[in-house]
């Protein structure tokens, strides 16, 4: 794996590592569940419920990964750039922004 050393160019990487939509989809799919449970802790001032946010998103991240993507998560080289990382995929995808720069990256990537 190649050394990064700034977000703009692991950003690609990460996306590379997400090539199958329904991995990217158990991303979006934890993302969001996430923030649910994370509105709803505050909301009721049930503070408990924040001990199960890392295990929500990493876990449906990392089912993706295993049974769909086949490789390892970013996380365990990268864990802070693959968090921010995360949240910046489920924004692309929220704007309509992900597939142009999937796109982009499947133009602009060397074949394997």
């Amino acid at each position: 794996m190649a050394r990064f050393t700034c977000f703009a160019d692991f950003y690609p990487y990460y996306l590379s590592e997400h090539a199958n939509p329904l991995c990217r989809t158990l991303h979006y799919m934890g993302s969001s569940l996430v923030l649910v449970v994370l509105f709803w802790a505050v909301l009721t001032q049930q503070w408990l419920w924040l001990f199960s946010l890392p295990v929500i998103g990493y876990g449906f991240a990392w089912l993706g990964h295993l049974l769909f993507e086949h490789n390892k998560p970013a996380t365990f080289n990268y864990p802070f750039y693959s968090l921010a990382a995360d949240w910046v995929m489920y924004k692309d995808f929220l704007t309509g922004q992900l597939s142009g720069k999937l796109q982009h990256l499947a133009r602009t990537s060397p074949p394997s």
